[in-house]
């Protein structure tokens, strides 16, 4: 890979364009509601915006109070391109959206580099849209920050807690865990499934089933230390495609949730 990790989904998951992409990203923040406390964490869909943008920007919208003291975004997200084993860095030095730069956060890096479960893997990173599509959020919301970029492939949620708590950091540092929810069922089986999978969020179960969340690996991780630190999980918002732009026969899942 480049020193730079340039856009896969651009035009396709979200606008290419700059300015058309700062409108519908401001547009689905003014949209969201606002709360008065900043998570730790926040959990938000990756599907393309006209589909889940408006539920991610109510995890969003959580941190725009902090825009100016969270400079370190820890990003994690599930592996749809390649199989891997362990959490995925990859070797660009930064990531480019039609919003520009973000530059990777190598001190971090280098603190969690000699864990068994890191490996390295430009491939893993080459295509994934699950961590791609939630940068030009990060951008609009805070002022300037680093980022640690992992895609998660078959790992423990031992495993990927061992990695967050090496960098849970301060108030400088926010994680985001990217996951849809369930997949292609028809609209009142997926709003059944998904509110039992949101109480099981909520209740800080760690062993969400890839049926019910795409990114259950870095999901059941940060679930697992959450539990460890009696964090709180609350739920955003709850819907799926076929309340925002698809069809109700086949319908993927969105949560946003909030981690105190």
């Amino acid at each position: 890979m480049s020193r730079t990790r340039f856009p896969a989904v651009a035009g396709y998951f979200y606008p290419e364009v700059a300015d058309e992409l700062r409108r519908a990203v401001v547009n689905y923040l003014d949209q969201a509601e606002r709360r008065l406390s900043v998570p730790k964490a926040i959990i938000a869909p990756h599907a393309g915006y006209i589909y889940s943008g408006a539920i991610a920007a109510s995890a969003y919208a959580c941190i725009a109070p902090a825009h100016a003291t969270i400079t370190r975004v820890i990003v994690l997200g599930p592996a749809h391109r390649v199989y891997l084993r362990g959490l995925a860095l990859c070797s660009a030095e930064s990531f480019t959206t039609p919003l520009g730069r973000i530059p990777v956060d190598q001190e971090a890096i280098e603190h969690i580099r000699d864990l068994p479960q890191i490996v390295t893997m430009d491939r893993a990173h080459a295509l994934e849209h699950s961590l791609e599509v939630q940068l030009p959020f990060l951008q609009m919301v805070l002022d300037q920050f680093s980022l640690v970029p992992l895609v998660v492939g078959d790992a423990s949620p031992e495993a990927v807690s061992e990695v967050l708590v090496r960098l849970w950091g301060g108030r400088e540092t926010l994680i985001v865990v990217s996951s849809d929810l369930s997949h292609y069922y028809d609209y009142d089986t997926a709003k059944a499934l998904d509110q039992e999978t949101s109480r099981n969020i909520e209740a800080l179960r760690s062993d969400i089933s890839p049926e019910r969340a795409c990114g259950c690996m870095p999901l059941n991780g940060l679930l697992y230390l959450a539990k460890q630190q009696e964090f709180q999980v609350t739920t955003l918002d709850l819907r799926n495609s076929g309340d925002t732009a698809g069809p109700r026969d086949q319908v993927v899942g969105y949560g946003a949730y909030a981690i105190h």
